[in-house]
This record gives C-alpha cells, sequence and structure tokens, in this order.
C-alpha cells in the first residue's frame, strides 16, 4: 500500500502554543498518522510523546514515522477516552494534551476503509475495524431513527427523504459501496455544486454514528483536564459544528462559566474554574494552508491552560 499523503493542520500554531509545556510528557491522544507528534518531537528536544489511536493500520503508519525519535515515543492502540487508565498505571501527569478530531487521510484514502464518497468501497467506516459495520448498522435501523441521525449529526436539512431513500436502496439491493450512497443522496439533494458535495453531510452523520464519536468526548476533555499538571495545555481540533460545540461548552463549564439552557431556573451543570481559556476564539487555518492541504477548511483549534 502507498503511503498515505498527510498534512498536518494548524501544525505550527500546535507547537506554539504548546511551547510553554513541551519540556514535558505530551499526549498525542488521536495520534493519526503521526504529523503532529513528529512536529512537537523535534521543536521540542526533550520531551515525549504518549500517542493514542484506535485504528491499528494508523499506529502502523506513525511507528514508522515516528522511529526515529526511539524511546521519547509511546504509542498505544486505544481510545481517548482510556488516556486517564493509561497515565494512571504508568504514574504520569502530562504537560500537554492534544485532541485532532475527524478523518485521517489513511481512512478518506483507502476505498477499502468505506469512508470516502469520492472512492468506492464497502459500506464500512469502523475506525477501529471492530463492532458493526455502517451496513450492518443501517440493516437494522428504522427510517425515523436515520433521519434523526441524519439532522442530529450532519444537520442536513433533507434528512427524512434521504433516510427514506437510503432504506429504500437497500432494500431494493442497490445500496452496497460508498458510491451508491453518494448517488442515493444525490437523487433527493441533486449533485454536487460548488465545494461541498451533498453527500458530505450524509457521511459525516453516519461515521458519526458507527463510531459513536460524540457521546465520550465531553468526559474525555474532562479527564484529560484534570490529568495535566499545572500551567498544562489542553488543545483540541475539531472539523464540523457539533464536535466544536461540544469543545467550546465543556471548556466554559470547565472554567467557571454555567453553561445550563437559558432559563434553566438552578444551575445544575457544575461549573468549576479548573481551566484558563487562551484562544477567546478559535484559531483558523489561513487561506494559504487551505490552499495546500483543503481538509484543513473546516478545523477550528481551541486551547486552555490548567490553573495553578
Amino acid at each position: 500500500m502507498a503511503e498515505p499523503r498527510h498534512l498536518p493542520v494548524l501544525v505550527q500554531q500546535v507547537v506554539e502554543l504548546f511551547r510553554p509545556c513541551g519540556t514535558g510528557l505530551l499526549v498525542d491522544a488521536t495520534v493519526g498518522l503521526g504529523g503532529h507528534s513528529e512536529a512537537l518531537l523535534q521543536a521540542f528536544p526533550q520531551a515525549q510523546v504518549l500517542g493514542l489511536d484506535v485504528d491499528p493500520e494508523a499506529l502502523a503508519y506513525a511507528q514508522k514515522r515516528l522511529a526515529p525519535f526511539g524511546a521519547r515515543v509511546e504509542l498505544v492502540r486505544a481510545s481517548y477516552s482510556a488516556l486517564s487508565e493509561l497515565l494512571a498505571e504508568r504514574g504520569l501527569a502530562p504537560s500537554g494534551v492534544l485532541f485532532d478530531l475527524g478523518v485521517s487521510s489513511l481512512q478518506l484514502d483507502v476505498a477499502e476503509r468505506g469512508f470516502s464518497f469520492r472512492l468506492e468501497g464497502p459500506l464500512d467506516m469502523r475506525f477501529a475495524r471492530e463492532g458493526p459495520t455502517l451496513a450492518e448498522i443501517l440493516s437494522a435501523t428504522s427510517e425515523p431513527e436515520l433521519a434523526s441521525w441524519l439532522s442530529t449529526y450532519g444537520e442536513e436539512k433533507k434528512a427524512r427523504p434521504i433516510a427514506r431513500a437510503i432504506l429504500r436502496a437497500l432494500s431494493q439491493g442497490h445500496l452496497r459501496t460508498t458510491l451508491d450512497l453518494r448517488r442515493v443522496v444525490w437523487s433527493v439533494t441533486g449533485p454536487k455544486r460548488g465545494h461541498v458535495d451533498p453527500a458530505t453531510r450524509t457521511f459525516q452523520a453516519l461515521r458519526i454514528v458507527t463510531n459513536r464519536e460524540l457521546s465520550g468526548l465531553s468526559p474525555a476533555l474532562e479527564e484529560a483536564a484534570r490529568s495535566l499538571r499545572p500551567a498544562g495545555r489542553l488543545l483540541v481540533l475539531a472539523y464540523h459544528s457539533l464536535e466544536d460545540r461540544i469543545v467550546k461548552t465543556t471548556f466554559r463549564r470547565l472554567s467557571g462559566h454555567c453553561v445550563c439552557p437559558p432559563g434553566t431556573p438552578t444551575c445544575r451543570c457544575n461549573p468549576e474554574e479548573l481551566l484558563s481559556v487562551l484562544t477567546k476564539k478559535p484559531i483558523l487555518p489561513s487561506s494559504e494552508e487551505v490552499r495546500q492541504n483543503p481538509r484543513a477548511r473546516s478545523a477550528k483549534l481551541r486551547a486552555v491552560e490548567k490553573k495553578p
């Protein structure tokens, strides 16, 4: 298999945000193909990196990429939800933690992984290659449930007719590959116009459901924040509004602000002053970075620092 093309997003900004704490342990909680870890290890010669990922193929590439750094790197096949447990086992408190959410180049560029609507592959979409595939999930769901997923996780305005079309195509044996799925979406939305494919929102929603991406994000961020040394930093790269909303809300609550819905008579979210927000607004990629790496266009980088 050819080496995947991988350009880490906002890499210089990540390095600069970690500069005040770059001499200790840095955790790359979603190491992917190792691009951010490589940059951090090069920038901070005294740093060590603990990298986590659920995708065994991504870890294999990261292992190869980071091999020149030897014992300064430890890679573990694990979800970021296991971070606090892994740190406790090792008796470690990191000086920095990075979450780079979303899909890696390896997953998008390898057709048989089933993530891309540009390449023909099976209806899979599993990060960890474990659990039910997308095809199995679709075969066991109802139209209202599928429409709810598309609306909630894809923010798709045509969720109901797309859900109906997907399940009809599945029952008729016309839905077997990722390109079949795109054609079904296009049958409702019309074909691509402009820069964003109409299938993007549906594929995003189904990927989130297949991997249960959002359910554990806020608890994982909170555990990562608590694990930090004083003045340690937590950075998160998010790629769609649902992720970013969770990140922003979690950071606000852990920096002492109530995030209960308006009109709630009594605060129930238990805010605490654990963190200081370093990015009042998210850092966005430049137009030049987006030109070089179109997948960076939707990225938002937020950062916080643990209070002494």
